[in-house]
């Protein structure tokens, strides 16, 4: 272990690209930790009800309907998400993040938490973090940065795309599924504002434009963004997912951070050189 801790300081003297391997490994493990963190309110009222009110569904195995279980999942995963944070060794950050993603697992298939969102999106975030560790000392820099977000890319689009073709209906073509949802009596700043201007006419027209908007980019940028260069396709996926919690529900952020954060690993990718890792000549030479 101390001859690794050797190896890896003196890769990152030799490696000027090393910092942002780093930083693009810290950014998604802290997106991913937001997003939990952001939970914890409704984690523990969830807990309560548990506690006081038996659920049981034949379909989970006793395990998986055990309250214990979901509690010792969730705390597990945030603190193995710390340790990955704090303790800069690879075979830690590696241990840490099958931990993490472990755990999330158990959390998507248990009773109390099965398939929601904010563990998914957690979830994926975290099996990148642990492929990047993975890799962190086997890719050079520079490449393994290019495929990280390309990674980063393809599970933004696939979320995006799963959250389009939800919407696919006529329900939400014609706005009222949205309508329903936040328009009438949602408090919200967005809403607020808009049923002090307009009449319920008029809120059922812009709902209904509202969600053809939402229905129309979810769905090219779920087929579109992971074929767009990195920084570009950072810029947008940055941009989207947080105008998706910004204008509609603030508790969608325990759903988005962790995607907001992987996207922002594009902006750390280097500029394009050879496939040798060498910079272009300068012209003329």
């Amino acid at each position: 272990m101390a001859e690794d801790a050797r190896s890896e300081n003196s890769n990152s003297a030799a490696d000027p690209l090393r910092w942002r391997v780093t930083l693009a490994f810290i950014l998604v493990q802290v997106g991913v930790l937001l997003s939990l963190l952001w939970k914890v309110g409704f984690f523990r009222d969830m807990d309560l009800v548990y506690r006081q009110i038996l659920l049981e569904d034949t379909f989970f195995p006793d395990w998986l309907r055990d309250a214990a279980v979901l509690r010792w999942a969730y705390l597990s995963v945030v603190c193995a998400i710390v340790v990955s944070i704090l303790i800069a060794h690879d075979r830690v950050r590696r241990l840490a993040c099958a931990v993490a993603s472990t755990g999330l697992l158990v959390i998507l298939l248990h009773q109390g938490a099965y398939n929601d969102m904010t563990f998914t999106t957690s979830f994926w975030c975290s099996l990148w973090s642990f492929w990047f560790a993975s890799r962190i000392q086997r890719d050079q820099s520079a490449l393994l940065l290019r495929k990280a977000a390309l990674l980063a890319r393809v599970i933004g689009s696939l979320m995006l795309l799963g959250g389009a073709v939800g919407k696919w209906t006529a329900e939400y073509w014609d706005g009222r599924v949205l309508y329903d949802i936040y328009f009438v009596d949602r408090d919200f700043w967005v809403f607020h504002r808009l049923r002090d201007q307009f009449d319920a006419q008029a809120l059922r027209g812009i709902a209904t434009w509202y969600s053809r908007s939402v229905v129309v980019l979810e769905t090219c940028c779920g087929f579109g963004m992971w074929l767009l260069p990195a920084r570009p396709a950072a810029f947008l996926g940055v941009a989207v997912f947080f105008s998706i919690a910004f204008f509609s529900n603030v508790y969608l952020f325990s759903v988005l951070w962790c995607l907001i954060l992987l996207s922002a690993v594009g902006w750390l990718v280097p500029k394009q050189t050879h496939r040798s890792g060498r910079p272009e000549p300068a012209a003329g030479r």
